[in-house]
């Protein structure tokens, strides 16, 4: 097949670039490089069958495939903080854009959404009929609502133009190609254990997170893609822990004598985060295989290799 990523230059977009590729199709790279980087695709490109644009997603683009994987947009609070109306436009415009392409070429079409749309839950763990919890003035307000509206549009254009969408609710995700200054919570740690810095906590670190290592999310996507269930499914691990957990397991695997810091948290910054995945196993039967330890271990060799090199 022939199939688009936007945002293919990314941490989790390349990692599906690979995949794609490995399985014989013709991929089509789209990222604009605000957070994707080049070195992330550069083994395909000498290969005839991959393709990479520079292009950002909120303007058009006209091309011809059967499928679009839209990952395109800064995942980490650091960087859609950083340029937050640019954010959601990337989330409105760029999935209007690509919902419109889907439209014109018949191509199947999947969202790259984000299990912040349950902002900070008071329904614990989080399944797909919740409705969320988040604050729509707020820091976070560009992601959070710029991916509601995203899955907004991509309902709208199934019902109003018989589209064949999938809607992916991403949780946390690592993995090597992470950018080690994203300002989410397993680069943080990794990093600052490598280059001898304290961790910083935010909070008293008894919020909680679930870690899905990124091969195990790239098999969901695909699986979603190829599927029958439109969604929105939760893709991600349901092991939940507590950010005091990741800081403490990240300081004995890299560096024991690095000491831990306490700052403030931050605004809207949610609670607990943990996927319900009975929907994904029920009708993708996918479930993570990769534990946190074991890939904690790959994304640590990843960053060992970039910091200290």
């Amino acid at each position: 097949m022939r199939i688009l990523v936007t945002g293919g230059a990314g941490f989790v977009g390349s990692h599906l670039v690979d995949r794609l590729m490995k399985a014989g199709n013709q991929v089509i790279c789209l990222d604009n490089f605000y957070t994707g980087n080049k070195h992330n695709v550069l083994h395909w490109m000498e290969n005839p069958d991959f393709e990479l644009i520079r292009h950002d997603v909120t303007e058009p683009i006209l091309l011809e495939i059967d499928q679009i994987y839209h990952l395109a947009c800064p995942a980490s609070p650091r960087h859609y903080q950083s340029n937050p109306i640019k954010t959601i436009k990337t989330s409105f415009m760029g999935t209007l854009n690509m919902l419109g392409l889907a439209k014109r070429v018949g191509a199947r079409f999947l969202l790259a959404s984000t299990s912040e749309v349950y902002g900070d839950p008071d329904v614990h763990p989080q399944t797909e009929e919740y409705r969320g919890n988040v604050n729509p003035i707020g820091i976070r307000a560009c992601y959070d609502e710029g991916k509601r509206i995203a899955e907004t549009l991509a309902f709208d254009y199934h019902r109003q133009h018989d589209v064949a969408i999938r809607v992916a609710r991403i949780f946390n995700t690592h993995g090597p190609r992470m950018l080690e200054n994203d300002g989410r919570v397993v680069s943080n740690f990794v990093a600052q254990a490598l280059r001898g810095n304290p961790l910083t906590v935010y909070g008293d670190g008894s919020q909680t997170r679930s870690f899905c290592y990124v091969s195990d999310l790239v098999e969901g996507l695909m699986r979603l893609m190829n599927g029958d269930i439109v969604g929105p499914v939760n893709l991600g691990n349901p092991g939940e822990y507590t950010i005091m957990e990741l800081a403490q397991t990240i300081q004995h695997m890299v560096n024991p004598d690095v000491p831990i810091n306490f700052e403030p948290l931050p605004q809207d910054d949610p609670k607990q985060r943990q996927p319900d995945i009975t929907l994904a196993k029920t009708h993708l039967n996918w479930e993570p295989k990769v534990p946190l330890k074991e890939g904690l271990e790959f994304t640590i060799a990843d960053f060992r290799q970039r910091i200290q090199s």
